[in-house]
């Protein structure tokens, strides 16, 4: 007869056991598969290590006291057009507080930014990774005018991201329109021409979690953090896409964007 350690582990049991909501009845069984499946295992690590980190700029906010527009007293005076805008804003801030983790399923993140998001830099990049003679307008190895024609125009620091250690190279970027406004667009390759692209624009959400999107052989993870959304696209390989994606995450947390 089939027990629960042989019932093979899904992608929502491994956010759970990442999360620390998962049943204690399957605990054991999804350490046991993570022992046998080293790919799965490095996934969960990767989750939980951006988790640690967003839980610790964030947390804090779950100290903070409720400002006095957001008390009840103050709330039951507001008048009703603007109820709903309170409510949305402390439920924001309850999701920021706790809940946070390296998790491709977004649970923050709107349905709309999401998909115009993900649809602008996916189009993008299919557009030009295709690209052998005009890729990009200002190549990589004029990345400190890429960097600061690119903040200068955009509005917020531009960094290009050393992804060496994934052996991508910066073949350079380009100006694009955004959902929100203008856009920057970042390319990388390898040496055997695998390309990643990182497109960045103005998010109408501070922060959101990770969330992960495929459109015709070509993979994307969007997340949006400081008001600014990123998505970063290539291959169909969604861990070495995380591994990517994690590596602009931390050197952009590390530099303040």
């Amino acid at each position: 007869m089939m027990t629960d350690h042989n019932i093979p582990v899904t992608e929502d049991e491994l956010h759970a056991y990442v999360d620390n909501e998962l049943p204690v009845d399957r605990r054991a069984a999804v350490e046991a598969w993570l022992a046998a499946h080293p790919d799965d295992a490095e996934r969960v690590t990767s989750w939980r290590a951006m988790s640690d980190a967003l839980h610790a700029k964030y947390d804090t906010v779950m100290d903070e006291p409720v400002p006095h527009r957001l008390s009840v007293d103050q709330l039951s005076r507001t008048p009703r057009r603007w109820m709903m805008g309170a409510i949305a804003a402390s439920l924001l801030a309850f999701a920021v507080g706790g809940g946070i983790g390296w998790a491709a399923r977004g649970a923050n993140a709107t349905p709309s930014a999401f998909a115009s998001f993900t649809g602008d830099a996916l189009g993008a990049h299919k557009l030009y990774v295709v690209e052998v003679r005009h890729p990009v307008e200002v190549a990589g190895s004029d990345r400190a005018h890429l960097q600061q024609w690119l903040s200068k125009r955009c509005g917020w620091e531009v960094r290009a991201p050393e992804l060496d250690a994934t052996g991508l190279k910066l073949v350079g970027g380009r100006l694009l329109p955004g959902p929100t406004g203008p856009a920057s667009f970042l390319m990388y390759e390898t040496a055997s021409g695998e390309r990643f692209t990182i497109f960045a624009a103005r998010a109408e959400t501070e922060t959101t979690q990770m969330r992960y999107a495929v459109n015709d052989g070509t993979g994307a993870l969007f997340w949006a953090d400081r008001g600014v959304g990123y998505v970063v696209s290539g291959g169909t390989d969604r861990t070495r896409l995380e591994h990517v994606a994690r590596l602009v995450y931390d050197q952009n947390e590390k530099a303040g964007l």
